[in-house]
């Protein structure tokens, strides 16, 4: 676990972090003892960070990037690993996902702060068919499907107008928010996208700065589905 205590130098101009967080963790890794598929590892650190009761342990950062190289990175939600990558889902209209379309390539960040642990992946993009959506859509609560219908996702809005959007998807679709079961369609601006990952890194915070890194390179010409694997050790 790490320690709490942060010094700090505060004046009216300028805020200076002094110390940092020691990392007390005894675990280690390194590449003999990792599985040889990150895929597979990530599954075993995920479900024990769900097990150590780390919190929203499917939260993640997402990298973006213009094409002309600007980044963007903001918090989502991880909802599904298989045998490709990682997928999310987002309005098809927001700027995530515009920079996506114009710059295939995309960074995930996980951090699980009270195991000190971090998964960093890398990766190319690509959407997830209609039916995969359409099926995790449906999965959604009533008000979260209105959302993604009322949501013109990263566009400017003035006040009051999210909400009499969602009031006519009510009429329209004949639910309401708090209701369990309705009928509200997949809309056509909204969907999953899949990350494809090339480098995927596994971090374990350690005493010093002296943190263990295990990073995977995905080898060249091997196949999505079934991709194979450099393993070493980074330098903290």
């Amino acid at each position: 676990m790490a320690s709490e205590s942060v010094l700090v130098d505060e004046t009216p101009d300028k805020l200076k972090v002094k110390g940092h967080v020691q990392y007390e963790t005894p675990d280690t890794i390194s590449p003999t003892s990792v599985h040889h598929s990150p895929l597979e590892q990530f599954h075993i650190w995920f479900n024990e960070a769900r097990k150590a009761g780390v919190h929203e342990p499917e939260s993640m950062s997402l990298s973006t990037a213009t094409p002309t190289g600007i980044p963007s990175s903001r918090m989502v939600l991880f909802r599904q690993l298989d045998t490709r990558g990682f997928v999310f889902y987002t309005n098809y209209t927001s700027r995530k996902s515009q920079e996506l379309l114009a710059n295939p390539h995309a960074s995930l960040l996980f951090f699980w702060r009270e195991q000190t642990r971090q998964v960093r992946v890398l990766g190319r993009v690509e959407k997830v068919s209609k039916e995969e959506s359409e099926e995790y859509f449906k999965s959604r609560p009533i008000g979260s499907q209105l959302g993604a219908w009322a949501s013109r996702q990263s566009s400017m809005i003035h006040e009051g107008e999210l909400h009499a959007r969602v009031e006519k998807l009510q009429q329209r679709f004949g639910v309401r928010e708090g209701d369990s079961a309705g009928e509200v369609p997949l809309p056509e601006f909204w969907g999953g996208w899949r990350v494809v990952p090339r480098e995927v890194e596994f971090w374990l915070g350690k005493p010093s700065r002296l943190h263990d890194r295990v990073r995977y390179l995905r080898k060249e010409g091997s196949p999505d589905d079934q991709p194979e694997w450099t393993i070493e050790r980074l330098s903290p």
